[in-house]
């Protein structure tokens, strides 16, 4: 409670502030990030919203992500922040090339991965809630944030995919609750759905297929491949394959899915799932990533796939008791 009442002091004595997601961004980094920096906007506020990647297409048509900027157009503003609030990231490398400035500001952190490292000046670091955006949809409340259709259709979409669409664990009755609270305010769930779940191109379909080609399955563990050269022979990049490894951990009698993926060259990420009981975000760490019980990553530069693919297969036969 006081960590929460300092960010709150904090938000509210601040009149510049930066709000900075993770790289390889997925919807709930992008519906934390927009959701609070039109939540303090309206606050009359100066806010940037920032995450330093390309933010997948999908998302594009949401409110406030267009805005969103890089680490070289927040250099090419001249913004200087009284603070700097960092969402969903467990570690500061998440934020990208934005980790150089975090040492000048005073740092916020507001995350729910279990594996967060208390990075911040002052850290409100809650596992128990399903997503980030879920946290800044309680924060919004607190502050006293108006909502309209598009804030509470972008704070839904946090909601929504970090639970797998109310599929996951993590869909607990405080999360259905708040995802209710908002559709009352406005979301509108079915074009959230259709426009994240019902876009996939040709092209993502032929690198779907490449990744079943060469699933292998033993003893509840189900992995796959990704090469740069797959991406590169199907016209895709990295982002086509997002949420691909869901699929692999869709398999009957599979506990634990694994994809490496491979995107530009020797640059390789590890995705992992489990159903029931295996904690992937402790394989994760190990490897210097982090993430959630049911689903993890971590990342690897100068790498070979097939190398780390070995690598990570030994720490999860090594966790599923094998």
């Amino acid at each position: 409670m006081i960590k929460f009442s300092s960010l709150i002091s904090k938000l509210t004595d601040s009149q510049r502030i930066l709000i900075v997601g993770h790289i390889m961004p997925d919807g709930d980094d992008i519906s934390s990030v927009v959701s609070l920096t039109l939540g303090l906007q309206q606050l009359g506020k100066s806010v940037l919203g920032a995450i330093d990647d390309k933010i997948p297409p999908e998302y594009l048509v949401f409110p406030g992500v267009k805005d969103l900027i890089d680490y070289e157009k927040f250099l090419d503003l001249k913004f200087s922040p009284d603070v700097v609030v960092v969402l969903d990231c467990s570690s500061p490398d998440r934020v990208g090339r934005f980790v150089k400035i975090l040492p000048e500001h005073t740092i916020v952190v507001i995350d729910h991965h279990a594996t967060n490292g208390f990075f911040g000046d002052i850290n409100w670091v809650d596992s128990t809630y399903a997503a980030t955006a879920q946290m800044v949809f309680h924060l919004n409340k607190v502050l006293g944030i108006e909502y309209n259709e598009e804030l509470a259709t972008i704070n839904f979409v946090g909601l929504a995919t970090d639970s797998g669409f109310f599929r996951y664990s993590n869909t607990t009755s405080n999360l259905l609750k708040d995802a209710a609270e908002l559709v009352e305010m406005g979301a509108k769930p079915h074009f959230v759905a259709s426009t994240i779940l019902e876009n996939k191109t040709l092209n993502q379909f032929l690198l779907l297929s490449k990744m079943i080609d060469k699933i292998k399955v033993e003893k509840g563990l189900a992995y796959s491949v990704l090469t740069f050269e797959d991406y590169l022979s199907c016209g895709c990049t990295d982002q086509d394959s997002s949420g691909f490894v869901s699929e692999i951990r869709s398999l009957k009698n599979v506990e634990v899915a694994v994809l490496v993926m491979e995107y530009p060259k020797n640059r390789v990420h590890v995705s992992l799932r489990s159903k029931n009981y295996v904690d992937v975000s402790k394989i994760a760490a190990t490897l210097g990533g982090g993430g959630h019980a049911r689903a993890a990553g971590c990342s690897f530069e100068n790498a070979d796939p097939w190398q780390v693919l070995k690598e990570v297969l030994t720490l999860v036969r090594e966790a599923m008791g094998g």
